[in-house]
């Protein structure tokens, strides 16, 4: 008989045979705010713990002269109720912040800066909410037409959610990092260095629609760590070495050529101009055969690269 074993499930729980995707964060928190105080409060706080450490000296010392022990106990409660008012005061610069924890579970975040009196015996984690900027390695990508290129990009971010920061991954500053490498190297695999079709975008012809593209596509990708970019800017775009050469020389083909139809078109022009000239004011009349040696000897002249060097004929044409 065939084996009809059911399939083992987990031990986290939920069997995980396809990717969780971005819509799907393992650790459901968002930020919040925790109780906290001005430096008014705190300065209070601070002025009970100095009363409190005062009076527990004076009790420990009249309890060591009476001999009274209960007056111990109670210097004991005021260093106890001083250490405790200490443990909620905390100095926050501007920029940063504080994700208070309370024995492991999430609290809230401070935003308050300066002195502040926030819930005692609790951790507090400080979380830059500054903007931050990097320049990512330099990658060597193949572009929509296979063509091998060196490409770097440098990403503007700052943190937008402190708790999804903090729990949702592990290193939300490698995090960024990585996943912004990986958008860029997919939009670069998108697009064509140079050359596009119509209606399609080069990387070298688009650089502002590329970099709000790769804004876009790290923004996507960093949201589930909440991280909000700001903007994204390609800092380095060439050909990879081996083939940089030979791009070149294609380039210069492509431009000798748009070069050249446009001397053709222009002597074209000026030739229609001058033998309509010649005609309107009667100067000379032509035939067909004259009239094709013409065009045949400006256009010579016209599109030539040397100088041209006239030959006078003393005879008749069709001698």
């Amino acid at each position: 008989m065939p084996d009809t074993a059911p399939p083992q499930e987990s031990v986290g729980g939920d069997p995980s045979g396809r990717p969780v995707g971005h819509a799907g964060a393992r650790v459901d928190v968002a930020e919040r705010s925790a109780w906290s105080t001005g430096a008014g409060g705190a300065v209070i706080a601070l002025l009970f713990v100095l009363v409190a450490v005062a009076g527990a000296i004076l009790l420990f010392m009249e309890a060591e002269a009476s001999g009274v022990d209960a007056l111990g106990f109670l210097g004991a409660l005021c260093v106890g109720a001083a250490v405790l008012l200490l443990s909620g005061l905390a100095v926050i610069s501007p920029g940063q912040t504080r994700v208070v924890q309370l024995f492991g579970r999430y609290v809230g975040t401070v935003r308050r800066t300066g002195l502040v009196l926030t819930i005692p015996l609790t951790t507090r984690k400080n979380v830059s909410v500054r903007v931050r900027n990097f320049e990512t390695n330099e990658l060597k990508v193949n572009d929509a037409d296979g063509n091998p290129i060196n490409i770097a990009a440098i990403v503007v971010w700052q943190v937008a959610d402190t708790a999804t920061a903090t729990f949702a991954v592990e290193d939300y500053a490698d995090f960024v990092r990585v996943q912004s490498e990986s958008a860029l190297r997919h939009v670069a695999m998108s697009h064509p260095y140079d050359h596009a079709d119509d209606g399609e975008t080069s990387l070298r012809g688009a650089t502002d629609v590329i970099s709000a593209e790769i804004a876009a596509e790290v923004a996507a990708r960093v949201v589930i760590a909440g991280i909000e970019v700001i903007e994204a800017r390609i800092s380095n775009l060439a050909y990879a070495p081996e083939i940089a050469q030979a791009m070149l020389q294609r380039q210069q083909a492509g431009a000798i050529i748009a070069a050249r139809e446009r001397i053709v078109e222009g002597a074209v022009s000026m030739v229609e101009g001058a033998l309509g000239r010649l005609e309107v004011d009667g100067i000379v009349q032509l035939d067909d055969e004259r009239r094709a040696a013409m065009v045949s000897n400006l256009l010579v002249v016209l599109c030539g690269e040397s100088r041209a060097t006239p030959v006078v004929n003393a005879g008749s044409l069709y001698a």
